[in-house]
């Protein structure tokens, strides 16, 4: 590819839940080529291939912040952040990118320790990093084939991702902590149906509240009760796409027995009432 040359493309099979892609382009940029400032919808991930440049992300704390990136690196933002990323002068950047989403998305980054405040990505397994690379230029060089294929490519895409990005933690955890964040980890999803509370989580971990909440902050980036809202906030999507129960009953299955108490986190973490959010993602 020659500057300033894009190929892109979207993805018109929109039939699945668990991931899936939106659109996927490569690009490479003149100096000084910025985009932004800008909001997106969905997740959207940059690999840089060759060259540099800088990424200027709002947090959600509405704190700036400009990192300077190169080759190997990339960048993630997420829905409804606010963006801007320029070439370099010297040395503009090409890069690929994918955007994506699915209910399962957010859970597998927040286990990575991936948020607004933490963006950033750099591999800690070059070959697995390249495992990525391949995937999303598949995923770009099949653009006509079937949808099945795509979304196939894009779980191989999101898994080398995972393995291969380095973990975003303020301190590495001891073995001791990781068996207690896996426990709990695994107790959520065993019990997110039922009218569990953190202190339940603790309890079944052999930890007091306090000690339990300061390491899982540690590990996960989010604390406990973060983290077991967006759970139970990704299965209520599911629910609410792929089923035919009431809000309600919607609500009872991810262990909000109070139907005021479920509309409410509901519209606290995607700003909208279920039964609206329903409606502009059911598929008809």
């Amino acid at each position: 590819m020659r500057p300033h040359e894009i190929e892109f493309s979207t993805f018109e099979g929109g039939i699945f839940t668990d991931l899936v892609p939106y659109q996927y382009g490569r690009e490479v940029c003149v100096p000084g080529h910025a985009f932004g400032p800008a909001r997106r919808s969905h997740y959207l991930f940059h690999y840089i291939i060759e060259g540099s440049g800088s990424f200027t992300a709002i947090n959600d704390a509405g704190e700036q912040r400009i990192y300077d990136l190169k080759a190997g690196e990339g960048f993630l933002i997420f829905p409804g952040q606010i963006t801007t990323y320029v070439a370099d002068l010297t040395s503009p950047w090409e890069y690929i990118w994918i955007e994506f989403d699915g209910s399962h998305v957010k859970s597998s980054l927040d286990r990575m320790g991936f948020s607004p405040a933490h963006p950033i990505y750099r591999a800690t397994d070059p070959a697995v990093r390249s495992e990525m690379f391949d995937a999303m230029k598949n995923i770009l060089s099949h653009r006509d084939s079937s949808p099945v294929y795509l979304v196939g490519c894009t779980y191989f895409f999101f898994d080398a991702f995972l393995r291969s990005a380095e973990p975003h933690r303020t301190t590495q955890p001891s073995r001791l902590h990781g068996f207690y964040i896996d426990s709990a980890l695994g107790y959520i999803e065993k019990n997110y149906q039922h009218d569990v509370s953190v202190e339940d989580i603790a309890r079944h971990i052999g930890l007091n509240r306090s000690y339990f909440g300061k390491i899982f902050k540690e590990s996960m980036g989010v604390s406990p009760q973060q983290f077991l809202i967006g759970f139970r906030m990704e299965k209520a999507c599911e629910l609410l796409k792929l089923s035919s129960l009431s809000v309600g009953e919607v609500g009872r299955a991810v262990g909000y027995p109070n139907q005021l108490h479920f509309s409410r986190a509901f519209r606290n973490t995607y700003g909208t009432s279920p039964r609206t959010w329903r409606q502009q993602h059911t598929v008809r």
